[in-house]
């Protein structure tokens, strides 16, 4: 019983991660379709945040497919209609940024971050491993502890 509900629940999930394209915006020319569904993969839907506008079943999703086909259709090339839907929505409806000025840290930022954190830690196990051992005790810091451990004044007269 409990392996059909996990089934059940597990279907239940691909159901809902299903393309949320209808049948009603597609193009005709399938080689335009393949198109519009490569570019949507592509392209954030500013809703949703982190599902591509293929699969969100957001309005503006909605909207930003349709944009996208008349595009194509319009006879815009992959590159234009990325552009075209840059400007409209900025970089953040890429999915994948681009690599220029304005977002250099976003890309070498988690490199520069790692490579800190082993040299602080490098150095850290250096320093650790680096300090020399205790000098031994006295002969006279020896009574004192002895004198310590026995429950007695250090520097009582015995």
């Amino acid at each position: 019983m409990r392996h059909l509900v996990l089934l059940l629940g597990a279907l239940l999930m691909l159901a809902t991660a299903a393309q949320a394209v209808e049948p009603s915006e597609m193009l005709p020319d399938s080689a335009q379709e393949a198109r519009a569904r490569a570019i949507s993969k592509s392209l954030r839907c500013v809703v949703c945040q982190n599902e591509n506008i293929d699969e969100s079943d957001a309005q503006l999703a909605h909207d930003m497919r349709l944009l996208v086909r008349r595009r194509i259709a319009a006879g815009d090339t992959d590159a234009q209609v990325l552009s075209y839907m840059r400007s409209r929505y900025g970089d953040f409806v890429l999915l994948q940024p681009r690599f220029d000025a304005t977002t250099l840290l976003l890309w070498i930022g988690p490199a520069v971050i790692l490579a800190i954190g082993g040299i602080v830690l490098l150095a850290f196990l250096r320093r650790r491993t680096a300090s020399p051992p205790a000098a031994p005790l006295s002969p006279a810091e020896r009574e004192a502890l002895a004198q310590i451990a026995e429950g007695r004044e250090p520097g009582a007269a015995s």
